[in-house]
């Protein structure tokens, strides 16, 4: 004969209790809250008992107003509010995702500002919000006509004057257009 297996009740596995006392545990600390705040209130001082403990307190600002002379113009230009500082004002998610685009595009590559703005209309930003973008982000332009030239040099070989033509193709003014063939040794 095999031996069967006797299985145990359920309330005999070791699990069961550690999950009983668990529970038991969670509503003993969760009972010891509400029997604070079920319990009478606890009875506050009167008003008038509160007044007559006080010390009272004569106003000082009468005392000093009456025996202080009149403001110099020095103490008057002081006392003249200071200019509210301006805050930031909120932009449009569309606005802050723009932004946040022609950074990470300037970080990849060389841009000219128009050619930015066009880069941020074909991702479907708005003209308005791609110049608004553009706008409100540090960059060196000249800088970026630098890198453009070199990128166009590190790609074919060109003369100063076609990769000044390139460069104003690629919406860089000609001064920028300029400076970037300057800074590839032309």
């Amino acid at each position: 004969m095999a031996k069967e297996k006797v299985k145990k009740p359920f309330y005999k596995k070791w699990w069961v209790w550690v999950i009983a006392v668990l529970v038991i545990g969670m509503f003993a600390t969760s009972g010891e809250e509400t029997t604070d705040t079920t319990s009478e209130p606890k009875e506050e001082p009167k008003q008038e008992e509160v007044v007559k403990d006080e010390p009272k307190e004569e106003p000082v600002e009468e005392v000093a107003t009456e025996t202080k002379e009149e403001p110099t113009k020095e103490e008057v230009k002081k006392e003249e509010p200071k200019e509210e500082v301006k805050e930031e004002p909120e932009f449009t998610i569309s606005q802050q995702n723009a932004i946040q685009k022609a950074k990470d595009y300037i970080d990849y590559t060389a841009f000219s500002k128009s050619g930015l703005i066009e880069q941020l209309e074909y991702e479907g930003f708005s003209n308005a919000d791609a110049t608004f973008a553009v706008d409100n982000i540090e960059v060196d332009w000249n800088e970026q006509a630098g890198k453009k030239a070199q990128e166009y040099m590190d790609y074919s070989s060109f003369s100063r004057s076609s990769l000044i033509e390139q460069l104003q193709f690629e919406g860089f003014t000609a001064e920028q257009a300029n400076y970037g063939a300057d800074q590839v040794g032309f």
